[in-house]
């Protein structure tokens, strides 16, 4: 999910008074969204909130319908993605894009709903489409152990404390070159969360929660309504994202810029970060994970790297410099370790928060790129190929195997 250059005709999404389906949603009338759904047993979702919804009496039990249905969701998908209950349909268990899917299914629904019973307000209705986005991510429903005894006091696990990890993933982009695309490090999130990992220094609980790719969303600040609850009470957090091929990246660096390339929704940012108290915000913050040991340790077939390069405007001005060693003192952001798209931005946010939080020096935490999820030789025409392949579900599950072991490393570590 590394930076690029936006072109010049991204268009906008419809207004939030404008019930039409977004660009996200259209994209659900092709084909191969159509198959995924269909082949992961996901197709029945929308259409049985639809029908919920048309005996809902009032505002309130439409959203606790929401929120139950939402939850539903993730629960599925995750169930899904670890083996538990039935997998209908022919697509491999870790499969991300049913979920993906499926939420904007229900989107959709919401969005065109028309109430017989009670009147919605536009603003209600955002209100539902946003407790459906946080229930269908996760975002409501990490639970670590001993989580109601404050910071670092979680339960005990032969003669260990439980350490606590949160993880974060996304969902797939750059679907209009190819629909049939996946994102491993939504893929992963699905796979790890509430799982434990065994580490040098005792278990390890992960909890896992995942994000659009929409500039919107994290102007409006959706990364820290749903980091900023749980990073004083971890031991270790790792945003995640899809970066270049055949590698991972430990992203040493993230920057305070958007460099414009288009969203989910073909809306494109070119601007500073926007975040609360701009007066304090820094160009530049840093992982604190341990990139050292991650980068030497044997944890999958994937080489393993510590990005230590950015993009600056040098102090005093100039034209956008690359520095592989990392910004100068003063220099201005133009792209991170991790580019300046939205996997850069959710590393600069989280960081930022971590600072922000006091949490520096304690917390281990960064981003982490994994290599871009490919197809097999003979299946890489979007027109006509195959929304999966052998190829493929390995590439996937050795990404998702070569995170926990990412993980497993850093909890070691921290």
């Amino acid at each position: 999910m590394a930076g690029a250059i936006a072109p010049a005709s991204a268009s906008a999404a419809p207004g939030s008074g404008d019930r039409a389906p977004t660009v996200e949603e259209q994209r659900l009338d092709r084909a191969a969204p159509r198959e995924i759904l269909r082949r992961s047993g996901f197709d029945g979702l929308a259409p049985e909130l639809a029908r919920a919804l048309g005996k809902a009496r009032s505002y309130d039990q439409a959203r606790r319908l929401v929120v139950r249905e939402g939850g539903e969701l993730w629960r599925r998908a995750v169930d899904r993605a670890q083996g538990r209950g039935p997998a209908r349909g022919d697509l491999s268990r870790d499969d991300d894009r049913p979920l993906y899917w499926a939420r904007l299914g229900m989107a959709r629904e919401l969005r065109q709903w028309e109430p017989k019973r009670f009147s919605l307000g536009e603003e209600q209705r955002a209100r539902l489409i946003g407790a459906l986005e946080r229930t269908s991510r996760g975002q409501d429903s990490v639970r670590f152990p001993g989580s109601d005894r404050g910071p670092g006091k979680g339960q005990r696990a032969e003669g260990h404390r439980v350490k606590r990890i949160l993880v974060t993933g996304f969902d797939p982009f750059t679907l209009d070159r190819d629909v049939r695309i996946s994102n491993p490090s939504g893929a992963t999130a699905l796979a790890l969360d509430g799982t434990t990992i065994r580490t040098a220094e005792g278990p390890a609980r992960i909890e896992a929660v995942t994000f659009p790719v929409r500039w919107q969303d994290f102007t409006d600040g959706a990364v820290e309504r749903a980091l900023r609850p749980y990073l004083p009470r971890v031991d270790l957090f790792t945003t995640i994202s899809q970066g270049r091929v055949g590698r991972f990246d430990i992203e040493r660096t993230n920057g305070a810029w958007r460099g414009g390339f288009p969203d989910n929704d073909n809306v494109s940012r070119t601007e500073t970060v926007p975040v609360s108290d701009p007066a304090s915000q820094p160009q530049w913050t840093s992982t604190t994970l341990p990139y050292k040991k991650i980068v030497e340790a044997a944890t999958g077939r994937f080489p393993v790297y510590d990005n230590t390069s950015v993009t600056e405007i040098p102090a005093g001005g100039g034209a956008p410099v690359v520095r592989p060693g990392g910004p100068t003192e003063g220099s201005t952001a133009r792209a991170g370790g991790g580019g300046d798209y939205l996997s850069n931005e959710i590393a600069y946010r989280a960081t930022l928060l971590r600072d922000r939080l006091g949490l520096r020096d304690r917390l281990p935490g960064g981003h982490v790129h994994t290599p871009v999820l490919q197809f097999g030789a003979e299946n890489t025409d979007p027109a006509t190929g195959a929304v999966t392949d052998p190829e493929f579900v390995r590439n996937r599950l050795d990404i998702i195997a070569q995170v926990r072991g990412i993980l497993r490393v850093a909890a070691s570590e921290s």
